[in-house]
């Protein structure tokens, strides 16, 4: 009897150790707050699995958000943020390779990483590169975002 009793408890223990496991690779993500646009949904299920080598997509807690890369420094995308009105920031058009044509606002962030947020769409969408990710490779896998991005409605353009 002993020993069943320790097999059980050895396989308690490493489901146990497995599902902590499972838990910690989940993306923590502060919902946007237009997040529960329907549109949303289709946006976030329409995103690419990998934004290239090293950049796997990753679980988030929050509706209407999707991650990729290290969980400790997630290149992270929300849909529902609020939408840009006019600005001077830097308006950057972004051609897909065969598809639509994105416009996005370019934002530094005292961190050094990169926040890009749609511009003329809605709902719109924001994406988070951090300096970590920003420092190793190019940000111009945000083309692959374009697909899923144009599901949104476009109502004016970058100048």
């Amino acid at each position: 009897m002993p020993r069943i009793r320790r097999r059980l408890l050895l396989i308690a223990s490493v489901a146990g150790i497995a599902a902590l496991a499972g838990c910690a690779s989940v993306v923590p993500v502060d919902v946007a707050p237009y997040a529960t646009d329907p549109q949303c949904a289709s946006v976030v299920l329409a995103m690419p699995d990998s934004l290239g080598d090293g950049l796997p997509q990753r679980d988030t807690n929050a509706q209407a958000t999707t991650a990729w890369g290290d969980a400790s420094a997630p290149v992270v995308l929300r849909c529902g943020v609020e939408p840009l009105g006019p600005t001077t920031e830097h308006c950057q058009s972004v051609e897909t390779p065969g598809g639509p044509r994105v416009d996005w606002v370019v934002v530094e962030g005292e961190d050094g990483g990169w926040t890009f947020t749609t511009y003329g769409r809605e709902p719109a969408v924001e994406l988070h590169v951090p300096a970590e990710v920003a420092d190793e490779r190019s940000t111009a896998f945000v083309d692959q975002l374009g697909p899923a991005v144009a599901l949104t409605e476009p109502t004016r353009s970058c100048v």
